[in-house]
Parts: C-alpha cells; structure tokens; sequence
C-alpha cells in the first residue's frame, strides 16, 4: 500500500471496517432526518423539549453560563437567517433582474424565499443545543463569570438585532411568513372572471330549457 492511498481503505484496496461503520451510520441518520420532513410541528416540540431539559441542568450546576451565552447567540444568528430573504433587497434596488415584491395589480405573487429554510433552521439549532449539553459534562468550558452581565448583554443584542431587522422589513415591506400562494387582480381581470361565469350560468340554464 502506498502513502498515496486513502486512509479509509484497506490493504486490498477496499474499504475499512470503521469507514463503512460511519457511512452506515451516516445513512441512517440522513435516513431518519428525510422521515422527519414533514412533521414540522413533533421536531420544534422535541427541540423545545431538549432546550427545557438543558436550561434545568444550568439551573442545577450553577455553572456553564459562558456555553449558554454562546448558545443563545448562535440560536439568534440562525433566526435572523430565518427571517432574511435569500436575495438582499437592497441589493436589488437599482437591479430589475432576480426576485422582487410585486409592484402592480395584476402582477404574480411571490412566496418568500429565506436565507435560511425552516428545516436547516431547526436542524442547527438542535444540533447546538446537543453540543452545549456534552460542554456541561466537562469542567473546562464551566469558566467562571458574572451571569446577569452575560443576560443583560444578550437582551440589549437581542433588541437592537430585532429592531434593525424590522426597520429592513417595513423599509423593504416584506413579511417573513408566506402562506399559500395568491395573485393580484385589478379591476380588468375582475370584470372578466364575471363575465365568464355569467357565460357559464347562462349556457346551463340553455342546456335545460
């Protein structure tokens, strides 16, 4: 075997045991995330539930203040990912080409498309709930702090975060939440869905008499 073959492979050229151990292990688990799709409202309960269960062993600790600071900040990172669009308005200002809000009457609707999609969103933030939780079973990340300047630094973060975020959404008018798809009608296209449904009634009536 030559020093320019995989770490991964054996002698004969096939795969190791520990290799096809993780790749087993790694479609498994891509196995259960793809089942999990589209039972938005059981995974948010289950993270929910992790994040209960971490916030009581702080409380019982008394320590790990510096890991859940470092928690929160990452869980608010992500939700404003959640909440941007993909494409920066402002970036699209002076650009009439990609994606925008529409403008007239009979213009399409277009669905919001996030920077960061509900799923991804949930996964990160499961995922960093479970590391904080191995970090409260070693004593190298309890560094010793003052806790309530960690709370009152990650309330002022959140407020200005959130307040710049919404100052973007009504200067852009935008809403981070779409629901269904619809379309913009004027006037014209009123009148002439109601001429055809009068078409319609009227040929049925024709049809029986």
């Amino acid at each position: 075997m030559s020093e320019g073959d995989s770490v991964g492979e054996s002698v004969h050229g096939k795969p190791s045991v520990v290799y096809r151990f993780f790749t087993r292990l790694g479609q498994i688990y891509q196995s259960w995330l793809d089942k999990s799709t589209p039972y938005t409202a059981v995974r948010w309960v289950v993270t929910l539930g992790l994040s209960f269960v971490y916030m009581i062993r702080v409380y019982l600790l008394q320590g790990w203040y510096i890991v859940t600071y470092a928690l929160g900040i990452y869980h608010l990172n992500l939700f404003i990912a959640f909440l941007s669009p993909k494409v920066d308005p402002s970036l699209m200002e002076d650009s009439d080409d990609g994606p925008s809000l529409p403008t007239k009457q009979n213009e399409e609707f277009r669905p919001f498309i996030r920077r960061l999609p509900e799923f991804k969103f949930w996964h990160a933030a499961t995922k960093g709930i479970l590391v904080a939780m191995v970090c409260t079973f070693f004593d190298a990340f309890n560094v010793p702090v003052f806790w309530p300047i960690l709370v009152m630094y990650f309330i002022m973060l959140f407020c200005i975060t959130m307040k710049r975020q919404i100052k973007h959404m009504i200067k852009y008018r935008y809403i981070p939440f779409t629901h269904g798809k619809r379309r913009y009608r004027g006037k014209e296209d009123a009148a002439r869905s109601g001429t055809e449904a009068a078409s319609r009634v009227a040929r049925t009536v024709l049809s029986h008499c």
